[in-house]
This record gives C-alpha cells, sequence and structure tokens, in this order.
C-alpha cells in the first residue's frame, strides 16, 4: 500500500436491495463491466454482513456501531406503527445522537464531505445529511421514491404512496420535489450531483464522498431501450436463473463446489403453474430490474472515469456494497399497507405489461426472484438469514489484497473504522461537539487487507442480529436463528457446511445451541433490545 503522506479520499457507493448473485463478478449474467473492473483490480468480499434492512444498515455504516444502539432499533416506519419501540433509547427512528457520524468526523478532520442519494437516517432537521456532517448534499430522504420523479397527488395534497413521500434536500435546506429538473432519472441525477460536487471541490483537501443510489429498490422503473435488452433473458423462470447463478458464484469462487444451497421456498405460484400472461407480466418485471442494475453500473463507471481523469483513482479508498439482500416482498400487494393503499396503486399506476417499468408503473419482483438473485443463501431483505444478510462487496486500494476474493467474516460495522484507521482520524468517543458518544464495535480492515494479518475478526468474536422479530448470533461458523412463528425455537446451523441454512443441527449440538442462546441475551443486554418475550 503507498506510504499515506498524503491524505486518501473515500467513495462509498451503496445499491439499494442488490441481491447477492446480480453482478457479473459475483456470477450473475446482468452486464456490469465497470464493478467488474473494480472487483478485478481489487477485492471481493465473499462473506460481508449489514442488517436485513436499509436504515439499520446505514446506520451501522455511519456509526460503527450497532443498529439498536445508533437509533434504527427498528426502522423509522416499524417504531411509527407500533408503541412499544417509541420512546426507547436507540429506537429514535434515526441516527442518534449517541453516535459520532462517520461524515461528521471527518469533516472535522478537514475532508471535503459530499452525498448524493438515499439518506434513510432521519427527517427533522437535526438528523438531516448536513447537520450530521455533510458540506455538500442532494438527498433523497425516505427509504425510496419514484426513479422518474412521478409523484401523483390524493384530493387531500398527500402523496398516493404514502410510506415513500417525496422529500428531498440540498445542502440544509427541504425543497418541493417538483423544482428538480427533468429529465430525472434517479440513478442518472444522483451520479451527475455528485459529479458536480467532486468538480467544485477544494483540491487542497482530500474528499469523503457517499453515493447511495436507489437502484434497484422497488418501484422497479428504467428506460425501455435499456429493458428491451433483456427481452427473453428470463422466460424460463425464477428456479431456472438461481441454478444458472448458483453456477456462476461456483465459477467465479465466490462460493464452494459443493455449497449447499437453500431451495427456493415461501408462498408463491411455481413457475410451471403459472398462465403464460402471468409469466410474461412476472418475467419483465426481473427484465426491468436488470435493466436498473446495468443502469447503476453505467454510472459508477462515471464515477470512476472522473477518479482517473482527476488523478484521484490511485489516492482513493473505493467501497461497494448493497445494504441488505433482494426484496422479496410484493409491495404493492402488502396487506398491512392496507386496502387503500392497493386501490390507490390500481387507480393511479398501470401495471399492464407493456409499461411495467415506465414512470406511472409500481412493481416489485417478489419472493422467487429475490431468491434467485441471493442464491445459495436463505430468503431475502427483512430475513435474518443468510439471504437477507450476507451481500455482495468490493474494495479497491492500492496495496491491499486485490485481485482476490477474502471469504473473511466482515460486517458494515467495520466500514467506520477502516475509514478513519485509513485517514489517520481517532475516534472521538466518549465526547464529541459536547455530548457523549459510544465507541464502535467494527474493526478496521487495513491489516487485512494490507496482508499483515489473517483475519478481521477473531474467531471467537460474536456477532448479533435482530430486526422484525427475527433474531441471529453467530460466533464463528455458527449461527443461531430465532423466526417467530406459533412453534417458534432457536435453530443451529453450521455455516462453514451448510452456506444455505438448511440442516437445523440443534438437536445433534444442544450443549452449543445452549451457549449460542446464552450469547444471544449477552449481546440483547449490550444493545438493548426491545421485543417480545420468549
Amino acid at each position: 500500500m503507498p506510504a499515506l503522506t498524503q491524505k486518501p479520499n473515500f467513495l462509498i457507493i451503496l445499491a439499494d436491495d442488490l441481491g447477492f448473485s446480480d453482478i457479473g463478478c459475483f456470477g450473475g449474467e446482468i452486464p456490469t463491466p465497470n464493478l467488474d473492473a473494480l472487483a478485478n483490480e481489487g477485492v471481493r468480499l465473499s462473506a460481508f454482513h449489514t442488517a436485513s434492512a436499509c436504515s439499520p444498515t446505514r446506520s451501522m455504516l455511519f456509526s460503527g456501531t450497532d443498529n439498536h444502539l445508533a437509533g434504527l432499533g427498528q426502522m423509522a416506519e416499524t417504531i411509527s406503527r407500533q408503541k412499544v419501540f417509541q420512546g426507547r433509547p436507540g429506537y429514535e427512528g434515526m441516527l442518534n445522537q449517541r453516535v459520532a457520524a462517520l461524515s461528521e468526523v471527518m469533516r472535522d478532520a478537514g475532508y471535503d464531505t459530499f452525498m448524493s442519494g438515499k439518506w434513510h437516517l432521519g427527517m427533522t432537521e437535526d438528523s438531516l445529511p448536513h447537520a450530521r456532517g455533510f458540506d455538500k448534499v442532494f438527498s433523497l430522504l425516505p427509504g425510496g421514491g419514484n426513479h422518474y420523479g412521478y409523484e401523483p397527488m390524493l384530493e387531500d395534497g398527500s402523496p398516493v404512496v404514502k410510506i415513500l413521500p417525496p422529500i428531498y434536500v440540498e445542502g440544509g435546506d427541504f425543497i418541493d420535489h417538483r423544482t428538480i429538473p427533468k429529465p430525472f432519472y434517479s440513478t442518472t441525477y444522483f451520479t451527475e450531483r455528485m459529479l458536480g460536487y467532486l468538480d467544485e471541490r477544494d483540491s487542497d483537501k482530500p474528499f469523503f464522498a457517499y453515493l447511495p443510489y436507489t437502484a434497484p429498490h422497488w418501484p422497479l422503473q428504467a428506460p425501455e431501450e435499456v429493458v428491451a435488452k433483456y427481452r427473453g433473458r428470463y422466460d424460463d423462470g425464477p428456479d431456472a436463473l438461481r441454478e444458472r447463478r448458483l453456477a456462476g458464484l461456483k465459477r467465479e469462487g465466490i462460493v464452494e463446489e459443493n455449497v449447499t444451497a437453500h431451495p427456493i421456498s415461501g408462498d408463491h405460484s411455481p413457475w410451471s403453474e403459472m398462465s403464460e400472461d402471468e409469466r410474461k407480466e412476472s418475467a419483465r418485471r426481473m427484465e426491468v430490474y436488470a435493466a436498473m442494475i446495468e443502469i447503476m453500473d453505467a454510472e459508477i463507471g462515471r464515477v470512476v472515469a472522473w477518479l482517473k481523469e482527476s488523478g484521484q483513482y490511485d489516492n482513493t479508498f473505493i467501497f461497494f456494497a448493497s445494504d441488505n439482500g433482494a426484496e422479496g416482498t410484493m409491495m404493492e400487494a402488502l396487506p398491512i399497507l392496507g386496502e387503500d393503499f392497493q386501490a390507490n396503486i390500481r387507480k393511479y399506476f398501470d401495471n399492464s405489461l407493456d409499461n411495467i417499468g415506465r414512470a406511472n408503473s409500481f412493481t416489485s419482483i417478489g419472493p422467487a426472484w429475490a431468491q434467485a438473485a441471493t442464491a445459495p443463501n436463505r430468503m431475502y431483505k427483512a430475513w435474518i438469514t443468510e439471504g437477507g444478510i450476507r451481500c455482495p462487496a468490493i474494495v479497491r486500494y492500492p496495496g491491499f489484497r486485490n485481485g482476490t476474493i477474502s471469504h473473511e467474516f466482515a460486517t458494515v460495522m467495520d466500514i467506520m473504522p477502516t475509514v478513519l484507521e485509513m485517514a489517520q482520524v481517532q475516534h472521538p468517543s466518549p465526547d464529541f461537539h459536547g455530548r457523549k458518544v459510544l465507541s464502535m464495535r467494527g474493526k478496521s480492515w487495513l491489516e487485512y487487507m494490507t496482508g499483515s494479518r489473517d483475519y478481521v475478526h477473531a474467531e471467537n468474536a460474536v456477532h448479533g442480529w435482530e430486526l422484525f422479530g427475527q433474531s441471529a448470533i453467530r460466533q464463528g461458523s455458527w449461527k443461531a436463528v430465532w423466526i417467530p412463528n406459533e412453534n417458534a425455537k432457536w435453530s443451529l446451523y453450521n455455516l462453514a457446511t451448510d452456506a444455505g441454512e438448511t440442516k437445523d443441527l440443534a438437536d445433534e449440538e444442544p450443549d452449543r445451541l445452549v451457549e449460542m442462546v446464552r450469547l444471544w441475551r449477552d449481546y440483547e443486554a449490550e444493545t438493548g433490545i426491545s421485543l417480545t418475550r420468549r
């Protein structure tokens, strides 16, 4: 690695609801030449883990600690509906003041700090990106939005899609979404704003840039000419795609040849039992999803090109990852959103076959395609199983273990300590800006990436997850999982031999399960988790 005689720049890129095998360098069929090039020059992380949903992951990235400590013990959307979480420390529904945000610390260290894209870490003035350390910001505050800026309103002036209100900020100011220049496509516009910030930067200062896209998050929308490239590609259904993805993962060396994959499961119609029209509509959704990923890759390529043209490429730490597994819920038909929501989708949007992917459509890929995208892992976003929390990730910086695949366990909480160590900046705990802040739970990757250590986290390190009532605890390759249902109990898996979490070893390893549950209780106490008794 080059001697850090000058401060490195940092570019953190997040995809939104991207599956484990969706990009080329992770075995996918979707052309992603720019991410593939970064992977070839950098390190692919096959065991990178996040939370099982977006804002908790982002809170971990910006705090270096657990989401239950950083303010997103549950998503804000869940907290607002369930009183049990309201008023509890760690459940503020925003990046709280008990943590020093990575962007705040980097700004204080003399970095220019830029953000363009999705925030999802608070919508009050004191929780906006600008208030949490970003000098220049263009941001969508909620968990997603229409990718073309098509935002129909009800008669009372409220948005039809209430769960994704069109709330944007520029700098520290809220802006009217109707004033955003047209034509607008989220992935392209977020990139253009970031490139503008980079062009205008103070060349004497290093920069910390955060580019969180909303692709391929629902609603599925992409230009027709890109979608057309995928016509017929998915006509044989999600099971066939999952088999191709597994073969690709093995070919790339991401998973072992004898990997135990979890089968596609859940409540959905088998491909063979669907009508021809149903199959066409389902395949079209996947075609649009693929197009969104191709476009995101192209836009990432524009940013990488800027780094090369400006002479900053080899002095910039580049990190790319998804924030969680692919989304498997059919959002346009989700019962919890109510009959009014579903009726309004039918009234204000056109989800006919030829219109899917356009601005006035509102669809998602559903559980079967999502499980094809998360192969070989079990389930998808919002599940505490590996399909929800094991994500594709790439790191690129000169002097790292470049050109390799790392199978070492890593977590999104490691990003902040890694960035701070590379920038030679001390974390400010316990005091920051006149308030007490927590220390980081993540570990820096620097020694591992430069070859002076063979691991990031020690074999006996403990890692916990909890969201939407599901719980998991991991030590080494052992993982205990609790999924709430009528006959719920802890299950136990050895991920070293069962990556798909297909064989419950709880009865065969009772002593180990007892120890894992004890570790869970410790984690629960350390992080202040609020959940129902069990």
